[in-house]
């Protein structure tokens, strides 16, 4: 994958995450729910300022807003960093991945101070944390590079 497909991937994450969070805004008020599919899956407008699973949401809001930018540009440099040194193409997706999930809830920490999520399954009284675009192409991307890390002998 070439350094403009790379970029493109990671953009189009960034531009449909974005686009989805303000579509959400439009249409559902802050804090609101819409039911989908009755006993499983919801439409929800909430911001989780901690990390994944609401991980440091009790942290000082200062401090918290400043750790999560600042370990997110680090994330990203790292990420751009291996995007230059790796040539595989599951790899390279898997990194671009990655990239536009962190530069999609990037945006939102630094418009919000927190990261947008709408997307809410349960079943009965078990809830998933509420998601968003940008933790799925993260959670994908992840996922194909552990896959290249565990089954491809070439390694990334």
């Amino acid at each position: 994958m070439n350094s403009r497909r790379v970029l493109g991937v990671s953009g189009g994450v960034l531009a449909l995450d974005q686009a989805a969070k303000w579509v959400i805004g439009q249409v559902l008020p802050l804090g609101a729910q819409r039911e989908v599919i009755p006993g499983f899956f919801q439409l929800v407008h909430v911001r989780n300022p901690g990390a994944a699973f609401s991980l440091l949401a009790g942290m000082d809001e200062g401090y918290r807003a400043a750790f999560f930018v600042g370990y997110t540009l680090l994330a990203v440099a790292v990420l751009g960093w291996f995007l230059v040194k790796v040539r595989e193409g599951w790899s390279r997706l898997s990194l671009a991945l990655v990239l536009g999930g962190a530069l999609g809830n990037l945006v939102d920490r630094v418009r919000y101070g927190a990261v947008v999520d709408f997307l809410d399954f349960y079943w009965g009284a078990l809830h998933w944390p509420a998601f968003n675009v940008a933790d799925r192409a993260i959670v994908v991307g992840v996922g194909i590079l552990l896959w290249e890390l565990l089954f491809r002998k070439s390694g990334v």
